[in-house]
């Protein structure tokens, strides 16, 4: 299992259709049994994670395919990950 530092460096891609969602910013963890239930990945604007844009995009862990050196690969419909905070 990678280090949340690890996950940070890399890029979020889309192989349905090669969106690139950025770069995971926190993650969601369920309390009851410590399984990563989401990885959150701020959307275009956002400064920081803070400033800027309401929006991110929370993926599924389960959608996640493969995570590489350098890139995390998903299979995800993009309009239906954007959350609004």
């Amino acid at each position: 299992m990678p280090r949340i530092a690890d996950l940070k460096q890399k890029e979020v891609i889309n192989i349905s259709d090669g969106f690139r969602f950025g770069y995971v910013c926190d993650l969601e963890i369920d309390t009851e049994d410590g399984c990563i239930k989401k990885i959150i990945v701020p959307a275009p604007g956002k400064v920081l994670g803070l400033f800027g844009s309401e929006q991110e995009y929370h993926i599924k862990w389960n959608d996640i395919r493969k995570i590489g050196e350098d890139v995390i690969l998903v299979e995800a419909e993009t309009d239906k990950v954007i959350f609004n905070c």
